[in-house]
């Protein structure tokens, strides 16, 4: 069974600097395109739209100066274009020509259109501009989207003038915009992806003195070097100097609390030593009493010493023990000790090790298997796995990576009630065993100090189940 750590260490979203900047270098990369292209579309639009409007304006004078009155009254004049499409029907490239007034004209118009008409707006709906010219989309007779050109002109002295209509089919626009536009994409498409390999490149380059940090940093975790070592750039190295700095205080402060942790157990050790001594001086019933509360107060002041060794060292970058080394030799140490028992140790993954002192390790472990072998019938069965989760309820700092222990036996187990009583401090459950009771209790002070956990119940070989959850270290622990 895995101890339930979602509300306690929380979930954090990806957490890789190189990844942040890469995913906003690419997010600000692909809306800067999507504007781009947005914006020289709508450019490009309004370019064709202006040489369209330009060349029907062409295409309406060209027509004007090839119509005249003739000496029958009756507009005359054949307009040559040059666009086959003034000749072919039903293709929205039209010419007319409308007498006005008057001016009772035959009217003329290109052959495309045939004997349909163009629908025109009113002056008011469409006004004509300074130039007294109008230009207005409409629909032909064969559903084309057209656009129309159109001006007055008085044709001679006599006053007589007539309407000139050229229009052209927007479809070629909406084409050729459609052509650009492909192309457009095509184009910042792959000057997309090249920005971004080039961006990922001078990224990761750009952040690699930080990976060597975190490498740095890691080989100190790890044990293999005593401070961060290598050339960083000056933007990072006042952090290096700061995190050397730190290492060497908590050093400092690891020492001088072990200093003086030895010192109050030596300056302890004597008396404890002198009433130990002096109660064999005193009847049997006065000896067993002190002789039995001086070894209880000497294994209380030790598991105090210890706790205060704990608190100062265990947030050090330096500790650490590789478990399986450890977990052997105690297995070891077992067998010879009860050789009628059987100890079964399985370590997965090969290699983890935990962010402790080796003694406290081998204190907290020995403690277990010292209880699992008291009681067990025929065997004990160690096992050791690695996990890993953010640290902190609100699921902020640092990926701690955990190992948890589970020390099981076949015996007789104990219930919930029994399970309460074990880990209070100088309970024994069974008085006909030897020991002072404070096994399962130091057990639960060392792994809370280092902020792990442990859990009592029912295993699966019908014993008594201990599992320890406690700080880990793996490679990528930085």
């Amino acid at each position: 069974m895995r101890f339930k750590l979602g509300a306690k260490l929380g979930i954090l979203g990806p957490r890789s600097l190189t990844a942040r900047v890469l995913l906003l270098a690419t997010i600000w990369s692909a809306l800067a395109l999507v504007v781009i292209a947005i914006v020289i579309s709508q450019l490009y639009r309004q370019s064709s739209e202006r040489a369209f409007t330009d060349l029907l304006r062409a295409q309406l004078y060209n027509v004007i100066n090839s119509i005249t009155i003739g000496e029958d009254n009756k507009l005359s004049g054949n307009p040559q274009l040059g666009d086959l499409r003034f000749s072919q029907p039903e293709t929205g490239w039209y010419w007319i020509i409308e007498p006005l007034g008057t001016f009772a004209a035959t009217p003329l118009s290109s052959s495309s259109l045939g004997t349909s008409n163009i629908k025109v707006p009113s002056i008011l709906a469409v006004p004509f501009n300074n130039r007294y010219e109008r230009f207005y989309p409409t629909y032909d007779a064969f559903g084309n989207h057209v656009l129309v050109a159109e001006t007055e002109v008085v044709l001679d002295g006599d006053g007589r003038a007539a309407r000139f209509r050229v229009s052209g089919n927007l479809e070629v626009v909406d084409d050729d915009v459609h052509a650009f536009d492909r192309n457009l994409y095509i184009a910042l498409g792959i000057f997309g992806l090249g920005s971004l390999v080039v961006n990922a490149i001078a990224i990761l380059y750009g952040l690699r003195p930080l990976d060597g940090a975190r490498r740095a940093l890691e080989r100190v975790r790890r044990g293999e070097t005593e401070r961060l070592e290598g050339e960083f750039p000056r933007e990072i190295m006042p952090l290096t100097n700061d995190v050397n700095a730190l290492i060497e205080s908590n050093r400092r402060i690891v020492e001088r609390a072990r200093m003086q942790v030895g010192n109050l157990a030596h300056s302890l050790k004597t008396p404890i030593a002198v009433l130990l001594n002096e109660s064999r001086m005193l009847d049997k019933v006065q000896s067993d009493l002190v002789r039995s509360q001086s070894e209880t107060m000497q294994a209380q002041v030790q598991s105090y010493l210890n706790r205060a060794r704990i608190a100062a060292q265990r947030e050090s970058l330096l500790a650490r023990t590789d478990i399986e080394p450890v977990l052997e030799r105690l297995v070891r140490v077992m067998r010879r000790l009860t050789p009628d028992r059987e100890f079964h140790l399985s370590v997965f993954p090969p290699g983890i090790a935990l962010a402790m002192e080796q003694q406290d390790v081998e204190e907290t472990i020995g403690n277990l298997l010292e209880n699992s072998a008291r009681f067990c019938k025929t065997g004990v069965w160690i096992t050791a796995t690695s996990t890993s989760a953010p640290v902190g309820a609100d699921g902020e700092g640092a990926r701690r990576y955990w190992v948890e222990i589970a020390v099981e036996d076949d015996g007789p187990g104990l219930d919930p009630d029994q399970i309460k009583e074990a880990v209070k401090r100088g309970r024994r459950l069974d008085e006909s065993k030897p020991g002072a009771g404070l096994g399962l209790s130091i057990v639960r002070e060392i792994a809370t100090e280092y902020q792990g956990q442990v859990e009592l119940g029912r295993g699966t070989h019908g014993g008594l189940r201990a599992q320890l959850l406690l700080p880990g270290l793996a490679k990528d622990a930085i």
